[in-house]
């Protein structure tokens, strides 16, 4: 597909993908062309760590106001990333 870095979009941080630490999964935005084997390959190489399994969603943008206009939020993907055990990703060790 693209470069690594063009697939990992950027990572959750809310309290229920906190929780999911404690099982070892990682939760990242990733595009939403982006299949689950190219998900896989991008945290291994760009975290050099060894991914077990992936799981995605597509969540579909929420209708929004601000006053009298309205709009969408953008549609995106999500993915929760569960690594081997005793690999860590050190992004998330300060929280």
């Amino acid at each position: 597909m693209k470069d690594y870095r063009d697939i990992i979009i950027r990572p959750v941080v809310t309290e229920k993908s906190m929780d999911l630490l404690a099982d070892n999964k990682y939760t990242f935005i990733v595009d939403k062309r982006a299949n689950k084997t190219e998900v896989k390959n991008a945290i291994e190489h760009i975290f050099k760590v060894k991914v077990e399994s992936v799981h995605t969603l597509n969540m579909k943008g929420k209708p929004k106001r601000m006053g009298r206009f309205v709009g969408k939020t953008p549609a995106r993907k999500k993915a929760i990333v569960t690594l081997k055990p005793g690999d860590k990703i050190r992004i998330f060790d300060g929280m």
